[in-house]
């Protein structure tokens, strides 16, 4: 570790990229859920060997593409001074085209970001700064037609046209066909261990443009900074900017080929592996022999406590899972998930937030409706229903808190036309609020059509539409 001190270097290339970090804090990958490819070349007929590689710079460096890049990038907006970014490049572009072609430029260091996981722990992100984003993001415009037509047919992560929907599918597919075994591999912190040697030594075997090689070299090992300090990266691919995403398709495109040499029947999003086999033994052993192969030739890490061989109604895969049902293996969603969604809808109705029906219902629609569009491949009728019933009476709660004074509850009950000796028993009632929510003097005054009036959500309505 070091401090960047206010050296004359230093800061020449502070001014370049401008005087902060202007990115957005998420992954370049949050609305790419089946965005239309950007390659030309037909998979049926492939290019690739008449691509001409020794002059990708140009390309990158191309009007239209850093154009493409720029409004990518402003696209996914961000946080502050990506409004003054058009302004800054129009200001700095023939220098930061010179830079580039000259290979004078120098990426900033990441800010590392960290965000909570499903399972408790935490994922470490490197936010570029906004100049490098635009950048990266003009090289993966760039490369990406490149290793399309050399990408596994059931790798579906971060890529142009694929989703988590393609990757059930193709799961489904296969225990239905008979493979009920799985290996679930879990590489250990993946894109902070990725090996930077290997990683370009799989590039130079497809870029012949030493320019462009080099660049991404500078990316890899630009350092983090983690409060004002610039760590080192001698490892790593820091998740977070634009060309991260395929860069690490790019690197695990090697185990997609030896699964693919081996006859195995495979599907990867991103990191995460599953193979299916037709027994325990053959799962057992693929195992073995996957786990070798990663640790040993792409120099990665597993993560034993969480690898296993199981069965597919019993595996976590991109939060759902599988169940016997009427015509074969159905996709249901995965318990976790569910529990996920109860804590996120319990902060929204904390009876203690103070927060008005409107913003709740508000909060609400968009979170709900998110959920159900990545969930809405899953059957779950029943899931949807039961979550009605308790988000109803989560709402409910949140009602008879607000209505704090015996005389209040007394005036509001009796306007929903509750008799006067009723609605004076309840208002004065000790019971707690979560008991209070399901009773029937409630659903009296709340109708479930009551409050779908006044502007919550029906999980069940909006899955079904969605089907």
């Amino acid at each position: 570790m070091e401090i960047l001190k206010n050296s004359k270097k230093y800061v020449k290339i502070r001014k370049l990229h401008n005087e902060d970090y202007l990115c957005d804090v998420g992954l370049e990958i949050q609305d790419n859920i089946e965005v239309k490819s950007i390659s030309s070349a037909s998979r049926n007929g492939r290019d690739d060997k008449n691509r001409d590689t020794s002059n990708l710079m140009e390309k990158i460096l191309h009007r239209d593409n850093l154009n493409q890049a720029y409004k990518k990038v402003k696209k996914n907006k961000g946080s502050s001074g990506v409004d003054e970014l058009l302004e800054y490049l129009k200001r700095n572009n023939s220098q930061l085209q010179k830079d580039l072609i000259e290979e004078s430029y120098t990426p900033m260091p990441v800010r590392r970001v960290e965000i909570d996981k499903p399972d408790g722990g935490k994922r470490l992100l490197g936010i570029p700064t906004v100049v490098d984003r635009v950048v990266q993001q003009a090289i993966a415009q760039v490369l990406t037609p490149i290793y399309e037509e050399k990408f596994s047919e059931t790798s579906f992560g971060f890529r142009p046209g694929r989703s988590q929907h393609h990757a059930i599918e193709k799961c489904k597919e296969y225990i239905n066909d008979g493979y009920k075994w799985v290996v679930d591999i879990d590489i250990s912190k993946y894109f902070d261990t990725v090996n930077h040697d290997k990683l370009m030594s799989i590039l130079s075997k497809d870029i012949d443009d030493k320019r462009v090689l080099r660049i991404i070299r500078k990316y890899l090992q630009s350092g983090v900074m983690i409060n004002g300090v610039v760590a080192e990266t001698d490892i790593g691919c820091p998740q977070g900017g634009p060309a991260s995403p395929l860069l690490s398709n790019i690197y695990l495109n090697e185990l997609d080929k030896e699964l693919e040499r081996r006859g195995l029947r495979f599907c990867r999003f991103a990191d995460d592996c599953n193979i299916y086999v037709k027994s325990k033994r053959s799962a057992e052993r693929v195992m073995k022999s996957v786990t070798k192969f990663l640790e040993e030739e792409l120099k990665l890490k597993i993560n034993l406590n969480k690898s296993k061989v199981t069965r597919p109604w019993k595996l976590k895969y991109l939060s759902f899972s599988f169940y016997n049902g009427k015509g074969g293996i159905q996709v249901r969603v995965h318990p976790k998930a569910i529990e996920k969604l109860k804590k996120d809808i319990k902060e929204v109705t904390s009876r203690s937030n103070g927060k008005s029906l409107k913003w709740r219902f508000q909060k609400l629609k968009d979170k709900l409706r998110g959920w159900v569009n990545y969930f809405r491949i899953a059957n779950m009728k029943t899931i949807a229903k039961m979550l009605d019933q308790w988000l109803r009476r989560r709402i409910r709660l949140c009602i008879w808190k607000q209505w704090k004074r015996v005389r209040t509850r007394f005036k509001e009950l009796k306007k929903r036309g509750l008799s006067k000796q009723k609605a004076w028993e309840y208002a004065n009632t000790r019971r707690s609020y979560w008991r209070i929510s399901k009773s029937p003097i409630m659903n009296i005054a709340y109708k479930d059509k009551d409050l779908e009036d006044l502007g919550l959500i029906s999980i069940t309505k909006y899955y079904l539409r969605t089907c």
